[in-house]
């Protein structure tokens, strides 16, 4: 950066890194750098939103940011999991509708902003709905996405992320042995010592099986992993994700929010 200081493609990876590695002064930093050299780059008064949300916890930069968009369709994905981190309904509707097929590309949109794990539009229906707490509907949009992210995994069956989801959908469906089976795969498929970006996705998603399956001393060893390495969980995502409900309240998990507190 120091030797080509208004390259923005540098610029940018080193906000995803400085992020990525919880260092959040110094992401903030480079994106002050970034919005002083395009003003207008929507992208750079997102990662303004991004770096608040993961550091404090706090929305209000995020919304502050939709409501200068105007159009919320510039930026359906970031409504989406701003709505779930909400528990809002009818904003997660109207960012699903916004996202629309296109969107969801091969293997549908991204998980986390950090590995390779993609989501389907049923999956997040699914999500949805559960929120809602519509049993019927959840159980629906989650067979769905399962019927084809048994798909995927036939077309990549040695592929991690595409293995953690599949698991992810079953235990949602309640189907706990598949569920734990197909994490504990993932994991094996992609280590996180060989893949330091894909090997988190799929060890944070594995935490997430664990605690759906009830699993919460698992869930939570995986969980006091992901938080003392990059790439793992921030404090905005563990206080505000509804991944998390079945945790809270437990001294052990709350110990590991307030590790990555602000301080």
């Amino acid at each position: 950066m120091e030797l080509d200081p208004r390259n923005v493609k540098i610029l940018t990876s080193g906000i995803v890194t400085y992020r990525l590695m919880r260092d959040y002064a110094r992401a903030r930093t480079i994106d002050h750098r970034l919005i002083a050299i395009e003003p207008n780059n929507t992208n750079n008064q997102e990662w303004r939103a991004r770096i608040d949300f993961h550091e404090r916890a706090d929305t209000r930069p995020w919304h502050a940011f939709e409501n200068t968009l105007g159009d919320p369709k510039q930026c359906p994905e970031c409504s989406l999991f701003l709505a779930l981190y909400e528990r809002n309904s009818i904003a997660a509707d109207r960012a699903l509708a916004a996202l629309g097929e296109d969107a969801f590309g091969a293997r549908g949109v991204n998980a986390r902003g950090v590995g390779g794990t993609q989501f389907r539009r049923a999956y997040l229906e699914g999500l949805i709905a559960r929120m809602k707490g519509d049993a019927a509907a959840a159980l629906a949009a989650f067979s769905a996405a399962r019927t084809q992210q048994e798909e995927a995994v036939r077309a990549e069956p040695d592929y991690g992320p595409t293995v953690c989801v599949l698991g992810l959908i079953d235990a949602a469906l309640g189907r706990k042995e598949e569920a734990l089976r197909e994490g504990r795969r993932a994991l094996e498929l992609t280590p996180i010592a060989k893949d330091s970006m894909d090997g988190a996705d799929v060890l944070y998603f594995y935490a997430v099986i664990c605690a759906w399956t009830g699993e919460r001393d698992l869930a939570i060893e995986q969980l006091d992993t992901l938080a003392k390495i990059p790439a793992g969980p921030s404090y905005g995502d563990l206080r505000l994700s509804p991944y998390w409900d079945s945790l809270r309240g437990d001294p052990r998990f709350e110990k590991i929010v307030g590790s990555l507190a602000p301080k």
